[in-house]
């Protein structure tokens, strides 16, 4: 059974074709950071506007990268949630519009499901019961899947995802967009001990919160180089040198990546999963992989490098499965939802 995936949640337009789940036929990715690196952030309605432009030759090139035809796709999958409305919306239009005019069935995505489903494109699929580390610029959960479409949700961020958290501190630090290769690669050359940063404490056994971590380092540099807390933190930069720069940045990384393991961890021992997968932009973090794999005694599975940002095979993976236990959606019904959280099917 071939898919045709459909992803534009937020600034990248992807399509790609999985066969049977397993199998990845093609992968097209149009990537909108260089817009959205002036300013510092995705901006959506820029990022929507960019959607409308190549939606459609992503869609074709997808097709042909996989020497397939409309005839060969049997049907098709796309993220309706959650993400940036207009974003959602370009993608959905198109789907919708191409499984009444191709006669396909059509499967909406959970985009934040999805990226746990990047882990089955690897040679050996993961085992139930799954712990699944979710983590990116808008997501950080965790989660248990007992199944396909069964799963709970164990933990998630009381605040900033903590690719969010990256990306403010790389602002503060007057580092480049997006924050976490940016950080990460200035903590290359950082003491990650130089800095004292405090790690929240919450009720939840499995939460996370970024929020704090954030402020902590603001706080931090404006005391490093001498001002109060009413200094715009768009000044803070200029005023680092190259060494305090990266110990913020190992720093920072060191005990954002720590409470991410933490609750891994403690996640692991009480449920005993047969298989650990991590997903989402952030799970390409090198020092992630590095302290998981030291914490966990159990083999980690992570997407392909190509596969850990947003993309369109973790859809059409998780459409072929879909397919096997669930109806399709009409096209005339399909409706975007920004904020859904995770439901089981």
């Amino acid at each position: 059974m071939k898919i045709l995936g459909i992803e534009s949640s937020c600034d990248e337009t992807a399509a790609a074709v999985v066969e049977d789940g397993r199998t990845l036929l093609s992968n097209v990715i149009n990537s909108q950071i260089d817009i959205h690196a002036v300013y510092g952030g995705v901006v959506p309605e820029v990022a929507a506007r960019s959607h409308i432009e190549v939606v459609n030759p992503v869609i074709n090139q997808a097709l042909s990268d996989a020497g397939l035809t409309w005839d060969d796709i049997d049907a098709i999958a796309v993220t309706y949630a959650p993400g940036l409305v207009g974003s959602l919306l370009i993608g959905t239009l198109a789907a919708r519009t191409l499984a009444m005019l191709k006669n396909k069935p059509l499967y909406p995505i959970h985009h934040v499901e999805a990226h746990v489903y990047a882990n089955f494109l690897n040679d050996k699929a993961p085992e139930f019961p799954m712990l699944a580390l979710i983590v990116s610029g808008g997501h950080s959960q965790l989660m248990l899947f007992r199944g396909h479409g069964d799963f709970e949700l164990l933990g998630q961020t009381c605040d900033d995802a903590i690719g969010e958290a990256f990306d403010k501190v790389a602002k503060i630090l007057g580092l480049g967009y997006p924050g976490g290769p940016s950080i990460a690669k200035a903590a290359l050359n950082g003491n990650p001990l130089a800095y004292q940063l405090p790690k929240a404490k919450l009720a939840g056994a499995y939460d996370f919160s970024f929020s704090g971590l954030k402020t902590a380092v603001l706080r931090a540099v404006q005391r490093e180089v001498g001002v109060d807390f009413t200094f715009p933190s768009t000044g803070l930069a200029a005023r680092l040198d190259d060494v305090q720069r990266n110990d913020f940045a190992a720093s920072f990384q060191r005990i954002a990546i720590e409470t991410l393991v933490d609750k891994t961890a403690q996640a692991f021992r009480d449920y005993n999963p047969k298989s650990v997968v991590v997903a989402g932009g952030v799970a390409a973090n090198q020092e992630l992989r590095r302290i998981l794999s030291e914490r966990l005694p159990i083999h980690i599975d992570y997407a392909p490098m190509n596969l850990c940002t947003d993309n369109a095979a973790m859809l059409a993976t998780l459409g072929f499965y879909k397919a096997q236990k669930i109806q399709p959606t009409s096209p005339f019904e399909l409706e975007v939802s920004p904020s859904l959280s995770m439901n089981n099917w």
